[in-house]
């Protein structure tokens, strides 16, 4: 098998010349991309390029087993519709799709069940937005009448009083079931 020779240089975005210098190199916060201002030694043109690390592929498997490549933005979008006129920015929005998209490449394990995405979307939901977390439950615990959804809420009573209770360290009385 014959070794193929690539030009992996980076070109400029302008004339295409593959004659780039590196004025200035930064990591981001969190160290995930390195971000990289580059000038054309051709043309003098400035621009940006972002370094990326190339993860590898996470499988969702849902519950009737078939398997799909992970989605950030199918989680997204099911995250700004139950945050629809809440109080509850873009960015935070952003930032517990990338949480949670940490926690799940943190289990080092390539296939993840689409239960514990949904899990970890309803804790982080719970602790941004109660009406939000409402919402999600509805949709992703498929209530069958009012008084699944009823009961949700209960819980959802139980833990803030009991986490009231705690932070003020008192303990809290248990509902009656």
């Amino acid at each position: 098998m014959e070794a193929r020779s690539y030009d992996c240089r980076m070109r400029c975005p302008v004339c295409r010349s593959p004659d780039t210098r590196v004025l200035d190199k930064r990591d981001s916060a969190d160290a995930s991309t390195t971000r990289r201002r580059r000038q054309c030694a051709a043309c003098s043109h400035r621009f940006t390029t972002y370094e990326r690390p190339d993860t590898s592929t996470l499988m969702v498997v849902k519950s009737d087993h078939r398997r799909q490549e992970w989605n950030p933005d199918k989680l997204r979008r099911s995250l700004q519709v139950a945050c629809t006129k809440r109080p509850i920015s873009a960015e935070t929005i952003e930032r517990t799709v990338e949480q949670i998209e940490a926690e799940l490449r943190g289990r080092d394990t390539p296939e993840v069940p689409s239960s514990v995405i949904g899990d970890l979307a309803m804790e982080k939901l719970r602790h941004l937005d109660q009406v939000a977390y409402i919402r999600f439950a509805s949709v992703y615990r498929a209530f069958a009448d009012i008084s699944s959804f009823e009961d949700e809420v209960r819980r959802l009573i139980e833990r803030a009083s009991q986490t009231n209770a705690t932070e003020a360290g008192i303990a809290a009385p248990r509902a009656a079931r």
